[in-house]
């Protein structure tokens, strides 16, 4: 018989928590899911609503939160630059006290805990691909340190307590992902590339576009999440996720034009600070642990990306 488990999404309203949300749901869990709709919206989790098994609480993490759970997912902080440098204080609040309070959370109710870390934390990397090895290079006082030192120091605190406390700690150092139900004006590669290709506005670039990213489509992430929540205590991570096909943005603003058929022109802009040149994960850990890869291309899940975004786009 399936053993139904309790679960806390923080940031369930969100792009990757709703996806977590519906597949938790349909493994059978009983869902919780937490969110103070700064990023997150009730359109992400509005077909969730009438599941018996599914709860909506609205609550920001920086505060205490007192429930009874078997197992934590930490999504809970703004994760595109617009966002997180909209509030830089708030976002390292959200990561530093957030995580506190989760891990105070777990440790009353003896709760299994992930944390939903990023390939931020390695900055504007001097190795390439990225081991988890790897301590990363980052400017502590920029722009973007909001979100990277914040992410560095709930990583911190997931590792203390889980020495100090042996609290049962996950996690997930997660590279670039996409797919629906990412915000349209989160100023992300992906989302604004389709957005001004589906408008015939012109697509912007940054430097001659010859930065590199990897992109994993969001089904894949989720797969990982839940494989990685199922692993054996001792295997904490940190570990990657995210697709080691490495891609150009002119590459990627090439192909959503020729799959939007679009009119667009590219234009190109000067690069903003601490943007790194070049992103790619090493998963390895993964695939030996896990035996987790990407499968969805990047061209199938675009093609999903770009309707979602179409339909949206019509009703406005």
């Amino acid at each position: 018989m399936h053993l139904r488990k309790r679960i806390l999404v923080t940031g369930g309203a969100g792009f990757l928590g709703s996806h977590l949300c519906e597949r938790l749901l349909t493994q059978g869990h009983d869902v919780l899911c937490v969110d103070n709709f700064f990023t997150g919206t009730k359109d992400n989790i509005r077909a969730l609503l009438d599941h018996p098994y599914f709860e909506i609480k609205r609550h920001d993490v920086t505060f205490p939160l007192y429930v009874e759970v078997d197992e934590i997912y930490n999504l809970a902080c703004p994760a595109s630059p617009i966002h997180y440098q909209f509030d830089p204080v708030q976002t390292t609040k959200t990561s530093v006290h957030g995580a506190i309070n989760l891990l105070g959370l777990a440790k009353r109710i003896k709760a299994k805990i992930f944390q939903a870390s990023t390939s931020e934390v390695y900055g504007d990397p001097q190795v390439h691909p990225q081991p988890e090895s790897y301590w990363g290079h980052t400017n502590p006082i920029g722009l973007r340190a909001c979100y990277d030192e914040g992410k560095r120091c709930a990583e911190t605190l997931f590792f203390d307590y889980h020495r100090q406390h042996r609290l049962r700690i996950k996690v997930a150092r997660i590279f670039n992902t996409y797919g629906p139900r990412m915000h349209p004006n989160d100023g992300r590669v992906v989302s604004n590339f389709i957005v001004q290709a589906l408008k015939n506005e012109p697509i912007t670039l940054y430097g001659r576009g010859k930065q590199t990213r990897s992109f994993c489509y969001v089904d894949d992430l989720i797969e990982f999440m839940l494989r990685f929540m199922d692993s054996p205590d001792d295997f904490t991570g940190p570990v990657n996720a995210g697709n080691p096909v490495e891609f150009s943005i002119l590459e990627l603003a090439e192909k959503i034009i020729d799959l939007t058929g679009s009119h667009s022109k590219i234009v190109f802009r000067p690069v903003p600070p601490d943007d790194p040149r070049r992103r790619k994960p090493d998963i390895r850990l993964a695939k030996e642990n896990l035996g987790w890869e990407p499968r969805v291309s990047l061209e199938e899940g675009l093609k999903h990306t770009i309707r979602y975004f179409d339909t949206l786009l019509q009703q406005k």
